[in-house]
């Protein structure tokens, strides 16, 4: 099938050599090569430069199974994206929503909010013209929806992205068909539909469900006579059918088309040729090569994260104790001028009481010399019995303020024996901080280095890959674990993009809602999809569908 899906090139510049024969230098994302071509019944421009675009003529039923190499995935992607953005291919609002989300995701990688900053889809066409102007949301507000999906596509690669989104695609009821407008035997006017699964006849105004489908496997021969085009059934009973085009070219157009896609369907249902099969074997160990590569580097970066995180806290531990450190520096230098200072006014405060203890005794000697002294006069006597009671009175004064001051200077010891003790403490504190910060210098040190061993351990091992029994039987394991949860993901994702319907819902402009948009809502709110539509008009006998055909 690969064979069927030609390469695109984006540009092709031209030079031109001689009439109608043409140098062609074609670009694309891995080499460049050049050419000579001649272009024949056709009338070309004598302008230059030229440009051509090289498209897939047939389209693959399962872009999964049948897109086999990489650069082919990458080239039909393309493709079928820009049919979906010039509006080629109808894609409802909600389904363009998430499409544009994982091409983003293979265009930029993983979501990453301090690269990815809004506004970063500004200049990014992602969404068709017609859903923008459907309802009345700001780029900033696509940008937000679209952007909430593609951050959920984490760890996708590339190609990976790029095959979601062929997926989601592929079950578009537009894409891979080509229209032709006809008419039957009666005259009315139709639409002919040549895909991957059969011919569909549709009514002009709706391109999206077919009226009559016929299967390839129920066609036996396909012939066309100047504007008139002949199907003849594979049951030989049935009458053939007729219907008549506007063009002969367009008669060679349909013919080659339907040659191409119902060979192409029988191949699909029959065994793969040997070349294809070493195609696929290749493919298969080229997916898992990468797939382990990518494993390898997930288990590196998350250990050189868990490395980092473990070195940036050590850092922060070590920082929190310098300044547990310089703290303790600072009350022990304060505790030390606390106690210098306490010490010398306990000094002070002792020699104040000794002088007031001499004081009061100088003054109780001076009491009993004027007691011993004899008072004549009366009047030297009250005299002196006033000197005696001041002196007693003052003598009481320095016994008191002595034993103050006592007290006191006691008082100050003590304030200086429990600052040297603070004193003590601080400095065991510091010797303890100190030893342990050196301590834990020693593990990060450590630590950092056994850290870095495994790393150089996994660029070792991502340097060999050795495809043994048990990792084919692992990989097979994870394919089949895989199967499982695209299936639980689908269903998750219908959700999502029911919910994202009904938010948009009242955002919408009815005025503004096209043929097919009404068409399709109708399809959907009838429970109608591209492959249960054809399925359920295959069920009718080939006999009736002719009949019906031909009375349309």
């Amino acid at each position: 099938m690969a064979g069927a899906i030609a390469s695109r090139m984006s540009f092709s510049s031209l030079k031109r050599k001689q009439p109608k024969t043409f140098t062609v230098r074609i670009a694309t994302m891995d080499a460049e090569m050049e050419f000579s071509c001649e272009v024949l019944d056709h009338d070309v421009p004598t302008e230059e430069p030229k440009t051509f675009h090289f498209l897939a003529k047939f389209y693959p039923e399962n872009a999964e199974e049948e897109l086999v190499q990489e650069i082919t995935q990458h080239l039909f992607f393309l493709q079928v994206k820009k049919q979906i953005l010039d509006e080629k291919i109808f894609c409802p609002p909600e389904a363009s929503v998430l499409l544009a989300s994982y091409a983003v995701q293979a265009k930029y990688g993983d979501y990453d909010p301090n690269v990815h900053k809004r506004g970063f889809l500004a200049q990014e066409e992602l969404l068709p013209k017609r859903v923008i102007n459907l309802y009345q949301m700001t780029p900033e507000m696509w940008e937000e929806r679209i952007t909430a999906w593609y951050a959920e596509h984490r760890g996708r690669a590339r190609d990976e992205a790029e095959m979601e989104y062929l997926k989601i695609a592929q079950d578009l009821e537009m894409y891979g068909v080509n229209y032709f407008a006809i008419r039957n035997k009666k005259g009315t006017e139709l639409l002919l539909g040549v895909d991957a699964l059969g011919l569909h006849i549709y009514d002009p105004d709706n391109r999206l469900t077919p009226k009559i489908s016929f299967p390839w496997n129920e066609i036996r021969n396909i012939s066309y006579s100047d504007k008139e085009f002949t199907i003849k059934p594979l049951d030989k009973k049935i009458d053939v059918f007729k219907f008549n085009s506007s063009k002969l070219r367009v008669n060679k157009l349909i013919l080659q088309l339907c040659i191409g896609n119902h060979d192409l369907f029988m191949r699909r249902r029959k065994a793969d040729s040997l070349e294809v099969q070493q195609m696929k074997a290749q493919a298969r160990e080229e997916k898992a090569r990468k797939q382990m590569e990518r494993q390898c580097l997930a288990r590196e970066k998350q250990m050189r994260e868990e490395a980092e995180r473990t070195r940036d806290e050590l850092e922060r531990r070590l920082m929190q104790l310098k300044e547990e450190a310089t703290m303790a520096n600072e009350a022990l230098m304060r505790s030390e001028e606390t106690a210098d200072l306490l010490a010398e006014k306990a000094q002070i405060t002792e020699e104040e009481a000794k002088l007031l203890a001499q004081k009061a005794a100088e003054a109780e000697q001076e009491m009993q010399r004027i007691k011993a002294t004899a008072i004549r006069t009366e009047e030297e006597k009250r005299l002196m019995e006033q000197k005696v009671l001041e002196a007693e009175m003052l003598a009481l004064k320095m016994a008191e303020e002595s034993e103050r001051r006592a007290k006191e200077a006691d008082q100050l010891k003590q304030d200086l024996q429990e600052a040297r003790e603070s004193e003590r403490r601080a400095k065991q504190k510091l010797l303890e901080i100190t030893s342990k910060s050196s301590y834990t210098s020693m593990n990060s040190s450590t630590t950092a280095l056994s850290t870095d061993l495994p790393s150089f351990n996994l660029i070792s091992e991502s340097l060999s890959f050795d495809f043994k029994d048990t990792d084919m039987k692992r990989l097979s394991m994870e394919i089949e674990k895989e199967k499982v949860e695209y299936m639980e993901k689908s269903k998750h994702l219908q959700e999502q993009l029911n919910e994202l319907k009904t938010e948009i819902e009242a955002l919408k402009l009815k005025e503004r809602e096209t043929a097919l948009d009404i068409l399709h809502n109708e399809n959907s709110s009838r429970g109608n999809s591209k492959h249960n539509t054809i399925k359920k008009l295959t069920l009718q006998s080939t006999k009736s569908r002719v009949a019906f055909f031909e009375e349309l």
